[in-house]
């Protein structure tokens, strides 16, 4: 007897969690597409911001600015190792 009423709980347990999922599954989704969409806009809208103001302080209209990488002091000076030439044989 104890047997059928711990299956008879996993069932109904079964079935009431995939109901509950159908009702509340969209709700969900959706608050988790609009915080992910805000999270994007507030990134963008900061990145935006910053590239404005560093092309207003500093830039005239119609200069041309080249950003090139500044030299690395530090290079580096390991040896990878020698090429080795390979030739097939038949």
């Amino acid at each position: 007897m104890g047997l059928l009423k711990t299956l008879f709980f996993i069932l109904i347990f079964f079935y009431g969690f995939k109901f509950l999922a159908k009702l509340f599954a969209p709700f969900l989704i959706k608050k988790a597409a609009e915080t992910i969409k805000k999270k994007a806009e507030q990134q963008f809208g900061g990145q935006q911001r910053q590239q404005q103001q560093r092309e207003e302080s500093s830039v005239k209209e119609g200069e041309t600015i080249i950003d090139t990488k500044p030299a690395s002091e530090t290079e580096s000076k390991k040896s990878v190792g020698d090429y080795v030439d390979f030739e097939e044989i038949d």
